[in-house]
């Protein structure tokens, strides 16, 4: 079994939370960084990901992002944006000497890899392994609105109604909002998740409700005007993109990125919803293992 070391990182006056798996070699083996969703989320739906520093020789490190977690911070409106969150990034290679990389990303963590890549030009990043995210706020806000017309007609009424008020609470809308995240976001492997899927957590509801916004379907944060559609063919970094039969992140949103990113790979996962490298573990990790390998 991989070593784990734990560690914080000093970031604007407060602790960033890492947590590393397996030692650095000299085996030509990249670290693989990992980028999770919310914002406001936490890395331990990563730790499924444990046995890749196992299985393939390669040091994988995952942290909460400040404002959740073992990083967790409420009470400062001002940090939660794009910006911050990047610069973070940026901050734990400096400081764990992370010259040279693969990043994974699952939803916010992938849009955070598009921003990364064409706002900083990062040098050292090898491969980009996108899973579930998206190049466009309004890309998927109009994906979202699509799909709530699939519903049962009480629960698009009860999500419009939200939505036109402003007024996200209440039995009918929180039932409507679950039958949507049933459909397109909880694991698809139900109570049969791995432990680290269920633990207790520290969710950063201020920071999510900063960035993305009250509701999932209609950003309103400060990630709603996120739109880099026009400038996927600038990112140079191979790309491999997973996305779930049923995912927030559509079929399209996912083509979208494979068809505006050069030297990019798309695998549409069958059995999985948003997060697909827990639905369909094993084989995701034989996809992600080749994949690095690949661009090592």
């Amino acid at each position: 079994m991989a070593k784990i070391t734990e560690g914080y990182m000093p970031y604007l006056g407060y602790q960033t939370y890492y947590r590393i798996v397996g030692e650095r070699k000299n085996n030509g083996k990249a670290p693989l960084i990992c980028l999770h969703g919310g914002p406001g989320s936490t890395h331990n739906y990563y730790e499924v990901l444990d046995n890749v520093a196992d299985d393939d020789d390669r040091m994988i490190i995952m942290y909460d992002q400040i404002g959740c977690g073992n990083s967790y911070l409420d009470g400062h409106p001002e940090l939660w944006n794009q910006k911050v969150w990047l610069d973070e990034l940026e901050a734990l290679r400096k400081h764990l000497g992370l010259d040279e990389c693969h990043i994974i990303g699952q939803s916010w963590g992938g849009m955070m890899q598009i921003a990364y890549a064409l706002d900083y030009k990062p040098e050292g990043v090898k491969s980009f392994i996108i899973s579930s995210g998206h190049p466009s706020s309004s890309l998927w806000e109009r994906e979202g609105l699509r799909r709530i017309k699939m519903m049962p007609q009480d629960m698009q009424d009860a999500i419009n109604h939200a939505l036109e008020t402003g007024d996200f609470t209440g039995e009918a809308y929180d039932a409507a909002v679950a039958e949507y995240m049933d459909r397109y976001c909880n694991y698809w492997l139900g109570d049969d998740v791995p432990e680290c899927c269920k633990r207790p957590k520290k969710s950063g509801s201020e920071s999510y409700v900063k960035g993305w916004g009250p509701n999932e379907f209609a950003p309103t944060g400060t990630l709603r005007d996120f739109e880099y559609i026009d400038r996927l063919g600038e990112i140079k970094i191979p790309s491999l993109i997973c996305s779930g039969i049923s995912d927030l992140c559509s079929p399209l949103i996912a083509k979208t990125m494979a068809d505006g990113i050069p030297n990019s790979k798309w695998i549409l996962w069958e059995r999985a919803r948003h997060t697909c490298f827990v639905d369909r573990h094993d084989d995701y990790c034989v996809e992600l293992i080749n994949w690095m390998n690949q661009y090592d």
